[in-house]
């Protein structure tokens, strides 16, 4: 077997590896269960931990009516600067002990009730 034969079986092994620990675990990326909601719960980095911060926001509506505030108003990839205009306007809530831009805990509110 020449060398440069066992280099390249080695990167595809190595190929289909990684391939497989992306598919099939959350070890490099995280995979959620499709929600009609994906078009707005794309914008968070880690879903989990937002449920827990919106499971613990006590004024949200149902998830249908979350999901229709929330489009109205945030486009896709435009959270930083939603959030940033909100704080500048004075658009917080307090949610278990931390100020977040409204719309911030609304979209955690959603990842909760999904």
């Amino acid at each position: 077997m020449r060398r440069r034969n066992l280099i390249a079986g080695v990167m595809a092994a190595g190929a289909a590896v990684m391939a497989g620990l992306y598919r099939f675990t959350d070890l490099l990326v995280m995979h959620y269960p499709p929600t009609p909601y994906d078009d707005l719960l794309v914008q968070l980095v880690d879903r989990g931990q937002a449920a827990r911060l919106g499971a613990k926001v006590t004024d949200a509506a149902g998830a249908a009516s979350l999901a229709a505030e929330l489009r109205s108003g945030l486009k896709p990839g435009t959270l930083r600067k939603v959030a940033e205009a909100e704080v500048a306007a004075g658009r917080v809530a307090e949610v278990d002990g931390w100020v977040l831009p409204k719309t911030v805990a609304l979209l955690s509110a959603l990842a909760a009730k999904v």
